[in-house]
């Protein structure tokens, strides 16, 4: 066997991974192995059976029970997968864990992928969660892991098994195990108010981050999942600050002479890129965090704003009406060699750059609608992926395959309210999800990987 430590957070103790029956080494494939090629997009989901995860006590098969529910769920919000209906299931989960899959069974009812697992407790109170994954295709065992976690960490551990599906059948990293900050409002339109709030990428453990007494917007996490930068307009004076997720504590970001806003952290961490208002021009900045030594990036007469960094930290894309019409700009991390990206139809905005660094997201206006859409950072091949009313904000999942956004629509008497709700969708641009929650919502951030 093969052992290793999986950090379950900060909060709980460490959790102890081991691998039960690896079929091939880490990263490697076979000629005959079941692969789900994402690259050039998936037009019919991958069915899988997932089965209820065995427990031996109450207690172990309701925690079991869940952890099952979230993975179908996580895997089939995806879009790539299809899990199917257990009643269909031929072979029972008490079968499985006694004797090797029945394969034929499992083909039968058109199952491409298996999974398989249980939980139990152990005498020092953590829990024993293991699943397997079978490639029913070919008959095989792909992968099989144990997590051993504090009974509060179930959930996680769901995330952390449902990443670990993905990627095994993908080929790329998953998703599953990350957070989303975003701006929770609630109120009438002129009385609006505005709170950060965190969640699980499924809209679970939401939690409020500050208490509304103050307006903040654009909430934007550091590369490590723990540090906040946003927007307050505290004693009415807009501001960047930051924010630690684990103390609670809130610092301003420099002591700049004018209005600082839009600010988003350098893959390193190290830097908070932003922008700055005065004497009637907006310029980009950056902040050293360590040194606090400002740097202005950008000297022109025309709004520049909405800087986001290329990942390896050495291009940066922004929005400007330097050109006379807001569109799209990158240029180098020492802000040389400006080049216009955008040359479409309408206004370009909010830009930001994909985790891979093949593609840029943005929202553009054109004829009174808005539009979410991605295009490459030499400016060819852009795409719209969705349109609304209002539809803004976009955020990259950390593997670059998926989107999160906002979208408003008129409701109420007279349309004179807005709703305002999250979704998510992935580059094929025909798997819109709508996420849950308890209030509207708005500006959502999506988090690395919980480390």
């Amino acid at each position: 066997m093969i052992r290793t430590f999986l950090t379950i957070g900060r909060r709980l103790a460490a959790a102890l991974l081991v691998a039960l029956a690896a079929a091939l080494p880490a990263g490697a494939a076979s000629a005959q192995e079941l692969r789900l090629d994402i690259t050039k997009g998936v037009s019919e989901p991958m069915p899988i059976a997932i089965t209820t995860f065995l427990g031996g006590t109450p207690q172990e098969q309701t925690v079991a029970r869940q952890i099952s529910s979230v993975i179908t769920a996580n895997l089939e919000r995806s879009g790539l997968f299809q899990p199917l209906d257990p009643a269909r299931f031929i072979q029972t989960p008490e079968q499985l864990a006694s004797a090797p899959p029945r394969f034929a069974d499992w083909r039968l009812i058109g199952a491409q992928a298996l999974v398989a697992g249980g939980v139990q407790a152990q005498p020092d109170g953590r829990l024993r969660v293991q699943f397997r994954l079978f490639d029913v295709v070919y008959g095989k065992q792909l992968t099989g892991l144990a997590y051993f976690t504090q009974a509060e960490g179930w959930r996680r551990v769901a995330h952390i098994i449902s990443d670990a599906i993905y990627k095994r059948l993908t080929g790329e990293e998953g998703y599953f195990d990350t957070r989303v900050v975003y701006i929770a409002e609630s109120g009438p339109a002129n009385q609006r108010v505005k709170r950060l709030a965190i969640m699980d990428q499924d809209g679970e453990n939401n939690r409020f981050l500050t208490d509304g007494r103050v307006l903040v917007l654009t909430p934007r996490f550091s590369p490590t999942a723990q540090e906040i930068t946003y927007l307050s307009y505290f004693n009415n004076k807009p501001r960047v600050y930051l924010f630690n997720i684990d103390t609670g504590r809130q610092e301003l970001l420099g002591d700049f002479p004018g209005m600082t806003f839009a600010p988003r952290f350098s893959p390193d961490g190290n830097q908070v890129i932003m922008s700055l208002a005065q004497s009637g021009n907006t310029d980009i900045y950056t902040l050293d965090l360590r040194t606090r030594r400002q740097t202005r990036l950008t000297d022109h007469p025309g709004i520049d704003t909405a800087p986001s960094y290329s990942p390896d930290g050495k291009q940066i894309v922004f929005e400007s009406d330097r050109g006379g019409t807001q569109q799209l700009y990158t240029m180098n991390a020492d802000g040389s060699n400006v080049k216009r990206i955008t040359f479409g139809q309408g206004r370009y905005a909010t830009p930001v750059w994909s985790p891979r660094g093949d593609l840029i997201a943005f929202t553009r206006l054109n004829g009174g609608r808005f539009y979410i859409g991605v295009i490459r950072p030499d400016g060819t091949g852009e795409r719209l992926l969705t349109e609304a009313f209002h539809v803004e904000g976009p955020t990259w999942a950390p593997n670059g395959r998926v989107l999160m956004y906002f979208k408003e629509k008129p409701v109420g008497a007279g349309a004179r309210q807005r709703q305002s709700r999250l979704f998510t969708i992935d580059l094929t641009g025909v798997n819109e999800r709508q996420m849950v929650t308890a209030t509207d919502a708005s500006d959502p951030a999506w988090s690395p990987l919980i480390p």
